[in-house]
């Protein structure tokens, strides 16, 4: 799974190789330049829906564009509705997305349609 998002998903920040010595880094497109370097593509990833968090195209994103969900929440997101953990919503361009956490520790943000209470938190 990858964090790079495409679309009119939240996006300033992708995640590239970085060198061909198998490490990557994170991408700051409203720059063109490098965030982050020399990381391994796990924690590229983190980063860059972190970046996401606190950056949108224009600078640093609104204090209430930004919800954290504590304690964080078991959650269905609709690939075969698995199970993943929601940890933070995010309002872009006037659409929420949740950041999650699948059981491989994967972290990307999702459209909130895409989303739903897990059975045992319904």
């Amino acid at each position: 799974m990858s964090c790079d998002m495409t679309g009119d998903m939240p996006g300033r920040f992708t995640v590239r190789p970085d060198d061909g010595d198998g490490t990557f880094g994170v991408w700051d497109g409203a720059v063109n330049g490098w965030r982050t370097t020399g990381q391994t593509l796990d924690v590229a990833e983190r980063t860059k829906v972190d970046l996401d968090l606190q950056f949108n195209a224009h600078g640093p994103r609104l204090a209430d564009d930004v919800r954290p969900v504590e304690p964080a929440q078991l959650i269905e997101r609709a690939v075969a509705w698995e199970s993943v953990e929601l940890d933070t919503w995010l309002r872009d361009g006037g659409r929420w997305y949740g950041k999650i956490r699948d059981r491989d520790g994967h972290v990307t943000l999702v459209p909130q349609p895409d989303l739903r209470p897990a059975e045992d938190n319904a």
